[in-house]
């Protein structure tokens, strides 16, 4: 098995991409991801002190929150 570098790769998936969704389609694919934001290491000690339900409920608000905007 040949190892492709990271460039190979993303070439390759917006090929297949383009194929199967078109290319107006494709495109609308690759714009619904971000790269998010914020400090990950910082907020996962954060996280890390509270329970599964604080989260959750943190979670669904901030989606609240997002959906309303």
């Amino acid at each position: 098995m040949e190892v492709k570098t990271l460039n190979e790769i993303r070439i390759r998936g917006f090929e297949v991409l383009v194929k199967n969704l078109g290319p107006a389609d494709a495109i609308r694919f690759i714009q619904s991801y971000s790269h998010g934001s914020g400090d990950y290491t910082r907020e996962r000690k954060t996280w890390l002190e509270k329970d599964l339900d604080t989260v959750a409920a943190g979670i669904l608000e901030r989606r609240k929150k997002e959906n309303r905007a």
